[in-house]
């Protein structure tokens, strides 16, 4: 079995998206720290070799974040191949109905899984989730509204974020 990489350019830098035959199953910032080593993990996981061939699933994701990034989609489409623990996956689901332009915190996002006293869990489920913008942990801030753990840099979920709330602003306003 293959996994497909493909490596494009994104509005804040280059993106690697590895999918299988049934999903995404990685996307994340090229320069982020621990990159290789993912790609590593996920060959292990899936028992496969990582080709940089685009398949259909890598091409609608590069197709979807130029949309997301051109303020067109709020809602990802491309499905998706989910490797890991049952609560890290819960945690994933969780973050996937956070609804677009609204942030919420990891306590509210502990009690949604109905572990209220797991934030730490939570964050660490958070931080290994590997499908970056499409699974939105940058809408996950602190209490106190401070931009803490994004591993794609405080400055990206920053502009993430603001992307976001000019979109569904300007939404308003028609």
């Amino acid at each position: 079995m293959n996994l497909y990489r493909e490596i494009f350019d994104s509005d804040l830098g280059q993106m690697v998206v590895v999918a299988s035959d049934n999903g995404v199953c990685f996307l994340a910032f090229g320069d982020m720290s621990g990159v290789d080593k993912e790609q590593l993990i996920l060959q292990e996981m899936f028992d496969a070799k990582i080709i940089d061939t685009p398949n259909a699933f890598t091409a609608q994701t590069r197709q979807e974040i130029d949309e997301y990034f051109n303020k067109q989609r709020t809602v990802f489409e491309v499905p998706l191949d989910i490797q890991g623990t049952s609560f890290q996956c819960q945690v994933w689901e969780q973050l996937k109905k956070i609804p677009y332009g609204e942030i919420t915190y990891y306590q509210a996002l502990a009690a949604a899984v109905n572990r209220p006293s797991a934030m730490r869990a939570v964050a660490l489920a958070n931080k290994h989730n590997r499908i970056s913008i499409i699974i939105p942990c940058h809408r996950v801030i602190g209490k106190k509204g401070d931009l803490v753990g994004y591993s794609g840099g405080l400055w990206r979920k920053e502009k993430l974020l603001l992307l976001e709330k000019t979109t569904v602003d300007a939404n308003a306003q028609c």
